[in-house]
């Protein structure tokens, strides 16, 4: 995954969220569970490292605003 820059935490209430899970179907049931909370730049994807367990899924929330309906 590309590193975290400044921007993605340049204030409180901005976090960047990594989910490591078993496969893709748990991943973005995360983000879901995510967004229904707080406004989210989803991820339309996930990677596999070789030789690593499972896939892992970045998102970027902001918990200042609220969600999309």
């Amino acid at each position: 995954m590309k590193p975290i820059n400044d921007g993605h935490v340049a204030k409180p209430g901005l976090a960047v969220v990594e989910v490591a899970a078993a496969d893709d179907e748990t991943a973005f049931a995360v983000q879901e569970l995510l967004a229904t909370q707080w406004a989210i730049a989803p991820a339309d994807r996930t990677t596999h490292e070789p030789g690593e367990p499972g896939v892992r899924l970045r998102c970027y929330l902001d918990m200042q605003q609220q969600p999309e309906a």
